[in-house]
């Protein structure tokens, strides 16, 4: 018995059986080798991330051209001074405003109204042609816009100074459309009246439309404008309008001022979607969930639950991937490997509506009408849903979406698209590994160089859209500087714009003009 124990014991205190030996080897194996991958990927993630160099382009500072800022932000005041509100329904609307503000810029620009060709289009929109010193090359187009929107009844009282005060306080010019767009459109003006004092002679042709109905749609100001020069044969070089700007504190994870350079604009699409139910008396209603109201408000909440898939693809790719290198910590670690860390940076994207809207054709549910007493059951109800469409996608795409969402059976719904749709820009991305990119990437630089220059997408509207059959290379910039206060001022209450801002704007395209003209 005691050998027997003896024995026993020894065996129980020897080395492990032959099998948990080779376990433990396995074991051990996959651990350091799950440590060398992790290593490796470490390694990876840390050398991409260091390999991301700044891609910003390296140009000296110009020296600021001398602007008579007291002069230039009296001549805007005087221009925001018109209530040059447009209407979708009447062309005429405020007619005799925008005639008052053609004349001022008649008055105000002697010497451009001296040279350039001037012509008025759809009553009200105007068409500048500076002539080139080659009339086979190619000419370049620079638009603005001479509307405005309307104030919000009621609110008048909230703006620091008159809406239409052109007031000049602070070291700014107040009132609706000083931003948007009268800023822009001036400070061109303002452009070309130096150069042509400076005896400036243009090597190729120059144009300048001012839209008169950009804010309804542009199709009486510059679809009119496109046709007629696609009429004439032009082919345009290099297009630029109001667009994204350069901000300063509102792109996270960047320090320095970011300029998003807009080289695609989203689509436009509203579609009405109208359910028929049995109308009667409230005190009978029918079975859960099939009165023409419940049907579309269940249509309308799947709508906004099942939205359209998000990519972080395209432009919005390409405008993270530039801004990687000048960001600092895990903001430019997880955007310098997004193969690694795309959903999560995706993620977070889609949770703010600004960033969002690059990722995704947006669903926004806008109007909705039924009923007219409260114990009537009413036989119909309508909703309207806005998309504003990403490039890559389409309106028949967008249509299919919104008709798979539809909780009404067949026979009881109907679906149609309002018809001021406009489709994306979708085979009018502009390239950026491109001579008219560059020069104007170069300009920036230049005018503005403390701040970065990258590609953006332009997720409203813009008359620009309408010349997509005349130029491969539309650009969507305002020489703005904006901060995050100053963005809830665009379309809103107290808009002003800074003196010194439109002073640099006026600089921005006295050198972009002849930059873009004289590029091989």
């Amino acid at each position: 018995m005691a050998g027997s124990t003896e024995d026993g014991c020894a065996c129980t205190q020897g080395a492990l059986p032959p099998s948990h030996n080779e376990e433990n080897k396995v074991v051990k194996k996959i651990l350091w080798a799950l440590l060398a991958l992790l290593l490796a990927l470490v390694a990876a993630v840390g050398i991409n991330t260091v390999r991301k160099g700044s891609r910003q382009l390296q140009v000296p500072a110009l020296a600021p051209v001398p602007v008579d800022e007291k002069a230039v932000a009296e001549r805007l005041a005087e221009a925001v001074r018109f209530k040059t509100v447009s209407s979708r329904e009447d062309a005429k609307a405020n007619a005799d405003q925008f005639l008052a503000f053609h004349a001022l810029l008649q008055a105000k620009f002697p010497k451009a109204h001296a040279v350039l060709k001037r012509e008025v289009v759809g009553d009200l929109s105007l068409l500048y042609t500076w002539e080139g010193a080659d009339p086979k090359a190619k000419p370049i187009l620079l638009l603005a816009h001479q509307d405005v929107v309307p104030v919000a009844p009621g609110t008048e009282g909230d703006w620091q100074e008159p809406p239409y005060s052109g007031a000049i306080k602070d070291g700014f010019v107040w009132g609706r459309g000083a931003w948007d767009d009268k800023g822009n459109l001036m400070s061109q003006l303002e452009a070309v009246e130096m150069l042509v004092a400076s005896g400036y002679k243009p090597p190729r042709t120059v144009y300048l439309a001012f839209g008169a109905d950009e804010e309804v749609g542009g199709v009486r100001g510059a679809a009119k404008v496109a046709a007629l020069l696609k009429q004439r044969g032009v082919q345009l070089d290099f297009v630029i309008d109001e667009g994204l700007l350069v901000l300063d504190g509102v792109v996270p994870g960047v320090r320095q001022p970011t300029a998003l350079v807009g080289v695609a604009e989203k689509g436009y699409l509203s579609v009405v979607l109208k359910i028929s139910g049995t109308p009667g008396h409230s005190s009978m209603p029918p079975p859960k969930g099939t009165s023409a109201i419940a049907m579309l408000s269940a249509s309308l909440k799947r709508l906004d639950d099942e939205q359209l898939p998000a990519g972080l693809q395209g432009v919005a790719f390409e405008m993270f991937d530039t801004l990687a290198p000048e960001m600092s910590g895990f903001s430019r670690v997880a955007l310098s490997n997004l193969w690694l860390f795309g959903p999560v940076v995706q993620k977070q994207l889609e949770g703010a509506g600004s960033t969002n809207a690059m990722l995704r054709t947006t669903t926004a549910l806008t109007i909705v009408n039924a009923g007219n007493k409260d114990n009537v059951l009413p036989g119909r109800a309508e909703g309207t849903v806005n998309f504003r469409i990403l490039p890559g996608d389409t309106p028949e795409n967008v249509m299919n979406h919104m008709r798979s969402k539809v909780m009404a059976p067949e026979g009881q719904y109907e679906l149609y698209a309002l018809e001021d749709a406009k489709p994306a820009s979708l085979y009018k991305v502009a390239p950026t590994a491109s001579r008219q990119y560059t020069m104007l990437n170069q300009t920036i630089r230049e005018v503005f160089p403390d701040a970065v220059v990258a590609p953006g997408l332009m997720v409203a509207g813009t008359d620009s859209i309408h010349f997509g059959g005349i130029s491969d290379h539309i650009f969507k910039f305002s020489p703005i500087r904006a901060n995050s206060e100053d963005l809830t001022r665009f379309h809103g209450t107290n808009e002003r714009l800074s003196v010194k801002n439109y002073a640099d704007a006026i600089r921005f395209y006295h050198r972009l003009i002849p930059q873009v003209l004289e590029a091989k």
